[in-house]
């Protein structure tokens, strides 16, 4: 995309800002794993990313699984909603079903599987798979499906939530400029119907 893709605007907001107006009513609490300086001005906590500590000095860069890792290390809650900054399509409904399917879960993470292959970025992590996908970023694992191969996972397909998501819509991310307006688009046909998407959600957090 070449730049940050959590701060692209939408409709006046960063997208980020967004996707912790969705998150908000549903979780205990919301935090970016990122530079805290860059999401004060939207009153946002974060946390800071330090890939760097985790990967070693002269190691390629560690993406998103540092991410996780740093997300993982830092919380209390036993299960852990973990998603992209990058996913403009994501709903409070979808969201709150799969914290629903987490809660029934006897698994260490509850992930989607779609055609593309699994969805770890918009996915739910027991707070003790810190320790063995840290394990797996020091032995050189960058890939964030193949980091939790060895966790009981249970997976979600989209034939479970499709009327939720009729569209097929809800993981789809954004890589390139033609994918931002693509999104643009379609926030612009959301806002005119006055979807519930759009709006900035309502409520107190409903799960600890």
């Amino acid at each position: 995309m070449g730049r940050d893709k959590g701060l692209l605007d939408f409709g006046g907001v960063p997208l980020i800002l967004h996707t912790a107006r969705l998150l908000d009513p549903l979780v205990a609490e919301v935090t970016v794993v990122g530079h805290p300086s860059r999401y004060a001005k939207f009153r946002l906590r974060a946390i800071a990313d330090d890939a760097q500590a985790q990967c070693g000095q002269g190691l390629p860069g560690c993406g998103p699984l540092a991410g996780i890792v740093t997300a993982l290390a830092a919380t209390r809650s036993s299960w852990n909603l973990i998603v992209a900054c990058d996913l403009p399509y994501l709903s409070a409904k979808w969201l709150d079903w799969l914290l629903s399917c987490a809660m029934r879960s006897r698994g260490e993470v509850v992930v989607p599987r779609t055609e593309r292959g699994v969805e770890p970025l918009a996915a739910m992590y027991r707070r003790e798979c810190g320790v063995p996908i840290a394990a797996a970023l020091a032995d050189g694992v960058r890939k964030v499906s193949d980091a939790i191969e060895e966790l009981r996972a249970d997976f979600v397909y989209p034939r479970e939530w499709r009327e939720i998501d009729p569209s097929g819509l809800v993981l789809r991310n954004m890589n390139a400029p033609g994918d931002y307006e693509k999104a643009l688009k379609w926030w612009a046909a959301e806002s005119l119907s006055g979807s519930e998407h759009v709006r900035k959600p309502r409520g107190k957090p409903k799960r600890k």
